[in-house]
């Protein structure tokens, strides 16, 4: 569903990542004892009484600075701003009222949604009041303070905050396709984000680490909604010090786990490194649908026979990822970048696919007809007694067999080579159960206990 938005805008290191956390209810936003820390802007799900909305945490705001990335956080703030049906205005109780926040607060007083002051780091409820108090002077209302870390005092703030959204039961119900981009620094994650959007959605730079969190941004297309999540560039292991690097990395992670389908890109003039490889086990391990988003193709030099050349290279170096379509794209020229999301559509429809017994077993029994299970060296043959669907993302299969031990991995392979071959499962791992007899007697007694219940 399209839910309004509530975007967080404060100078740095007042808590706003904090607070998004604690209305959010989870820890997903990285909040670490550094100015700086958010730069992009990014989306979470929050809830209270019958309103659902979204937060949306930006980057510190200064305005008289315009050294490293503060112009394009700046930039990222204000975008946020475009959006929202209302915003907090997050300051600091402790530190009082600065320049800054009457800078900031100048600059909402010009801006057409409704504004709530947010008094953050009022840990205790007397001096509280206190500390708020000092913050009418900004001219945006009545301060509220309240604790990030507690949690004290939100509650008055969400109370006025959701006057200004709409009811849950106006929202109209949409589904979406939730889309993890990732892959190595620098490889052109935002590049690509932003490419999709028409607009500078994630700040893009030739240094390393500019996306630490990983932003949520929901595009549109043919009637159809996709929740496309940019990520920190995830380096080996032991590169990764502790700190904000180590919290995106990990927040990478989770991003492709929370996914529907993962975009694993690559970049074309570096080819495929042992990183790459590992992130594709990570992602096949997952049981995420994947397209391979092969980068900066508008950079190397091509004849005709190119593509198919490094098709084959990305299968070879890629082969856990198999299973997945690939596609050459340039994120700064836009080459073939809306053909991305049709990979997406076809990898989440066959993620979610259920196929009938009936028609799995038609397949094994072809399959077998042409290659018969092994004999071992005592004379015994593997037997395969039927095949059912028992869930789909990822489509997972139970194979009830007389032996599992019976079945070489050479043989699996083809079966499952075989399975692929008449249902398709183009874009998404699919996982073979081998049960053994023992196991199908027990699962039919469950069934006949339960139907006898």
């Amino acid at each position: 569903m399209a839910l309004p938005i509530v975007a967080i805008i404060g100078r740095p290191n007042v808590g706003k990542s904090a607070i998004m956390n604690r209305l959010a209810g989870d820890r997903q936003a990285i909040v670490h004892d550094e100015p700086g820390i958010t730069r992009d802007r990014t989306y979470r799900t929050a809830f209270w009484q019958d309103r659902e909305f979204q937060v949306v945490d930006t980057g510190g705001l200064v305005f008289d600075d315009d050294t490293e990335f503060l112009p394009l956080i700046r930039e990222q703030a204000m975008a946020a701003l475009t959006q929202a049906s209302a915003a907090l205005f997050v300051v600091d109780g402790q530190a009082g009222p600065t320049p800054a926040d009457a800078e900031i607060a100048q600059w909402l007083r010009q801006q057409p949604v409704p504004v709530l002051l947010a008094v953050n780091k009022c840990e205790s409820l007397e001096l509280g009041l206190i500390q708020a108090t000092q913050f009418w002077e900004l001219g945006l209302g009545e301060p509220y303070p309240l604790s990030a870390i507690h949690g004290n005092g939100t509650g008055e703030l969400l109370d006025e905050l959701i006057s200004h959204l709409p009811l849950v039961s106006e929202i109209p119900d949409i589904q979406e396709t939730k889309v993890a981009i990732v892959g190595r620094p620098n490889v052109g994650k935002s590049s690509l984000l932003n490419a999709f959007l028409g607009e500078k959605r994630a700040i893009v730079s030739p240094i390393s680490g500019t996306t630490r969190d990983a932003i949520d941004t929901v595009v549109e297309r043919d009637g159809k909604r996709y929740r496309l999540i940019d990520t920190a560039g995830i380096r080996k292991k032991k590169n990764v010090e502790y700190g904000a690097e180590f919290f995106s990395i990990n927040r990478a992670f989770k991003a492709i786990r929370r996914s529907d389908v993962v975009l694993l890109v690559i970049d074309v003039i570096d080819g495929i490194t042992e990183q790459d490889q590992k992130l594709a086990s990570r992602i096949a391990d997952e049981g995420r649908a994947c397209a391979i988003v092969v980068n900066k193709w508008d950079a190397i030099e091509k004849d005709s026979y190119t593509i198919f050349d490094y098709q084959r290279h990305v299968k070879d170096r890629l082969y856990f990822l198999d299973w997945a379509e690939s596609i050459f794209v340039s994120a700064i020229t836009g080459q073939r970048v809306k053909k991305i999301l049709d990979l997406v559509d076809k990898a989440a429809e066959q993620h979610q696919r259920r196929v009938s017994t009936s028609v799995i077993n038609e397949v094994l029994q072809e399959a077998i007809s042409w290659h018969s299970p092994p004999t071992n060296r005592q004379g015994r043959q593997g037997k395969i007694y039927y095949g059912t669907q028992v869930r789909s993302q990822p489509p997972t299969i139970a194979l009830f067999v007389n032996e599992p031990k019976r079945f070489p991995e050479n043989y699996r392979r083809y079966i499952e080579s075989q399975i692929r071959k008449n249902l398709d499962f183009t874009g998404t791992p699919i996982h073979l159960l081998w049960r053994g007899k023992k196991a199908r007697d027990v699962e039919d007694a469950s069934v006949n206990r339960a139907v006898r219940v």
